[in-house]
């Protein structure tokens, strides 16, 4: 069965807000993350060896802060197969401490561009500890 996006290209317009989402995250989360995706590299569940590297405690995978960000836009259209293109940059990590709250990543969107063929691209903000951790978040959406 093929999914369609929900969402109507006439009724969305630029500025078109998202509804935000926080996504938690803890040292469980990452170790399953690390299962899933084959990734074990100890930055990622050691928090000596993260140090050892000049890092400030262990990280979340770049690949899962980039995977959580993009669920606000399949989210919204109620349709991940309508996501075209997606990219980011990875500005700073998520850094997650070994405690009951681990870490959240806050994210939101908005429609920054109609363009043809009943997509839009939409511009993702997602941050962690006040402070921005993917630049350039964008997703080209193909709607109804």
């Amino acid at each position: 069965m093929t999914q369609s996006a929900k969402i109507a290209y006439g009724d969305v317009e630029v500025g078109t807000e998202l509804p935000a989402r926080s996504f938690p995250v803890n040292r469980a989360t990452l170790v399953r993350y690390a299962g899933a995706s084959g990734d074990f590299n100890p930055i990622h569940w050691n928090e000596k060896f993260a140090k050892e590297v000049g890092l400030p405690d262990v990280i979340a995978h770049g690949m899962f802060t980039m995977a959580e960000a993009i669920r606000v836009v399949t989210d919204w259209t109620g349709d991940p197969g309508a996501v075209v293109e997606y990219g980011v940059r990875f500005t700073r990590p998520v850094v997650v401490p070994n405690d009951e709250q681990g870490a959240v990543i806050e994210v939101s969107g908005k429609v920054a561009a109609k363009l043809d063929d009943n997509t839009v691209r939409v511009d993702l903000t997602a941050t962690s500890a006040g402070q921005k951790v993917l630049g350039m978040s964008r997703a080209v959406v193909r709607l109804a």
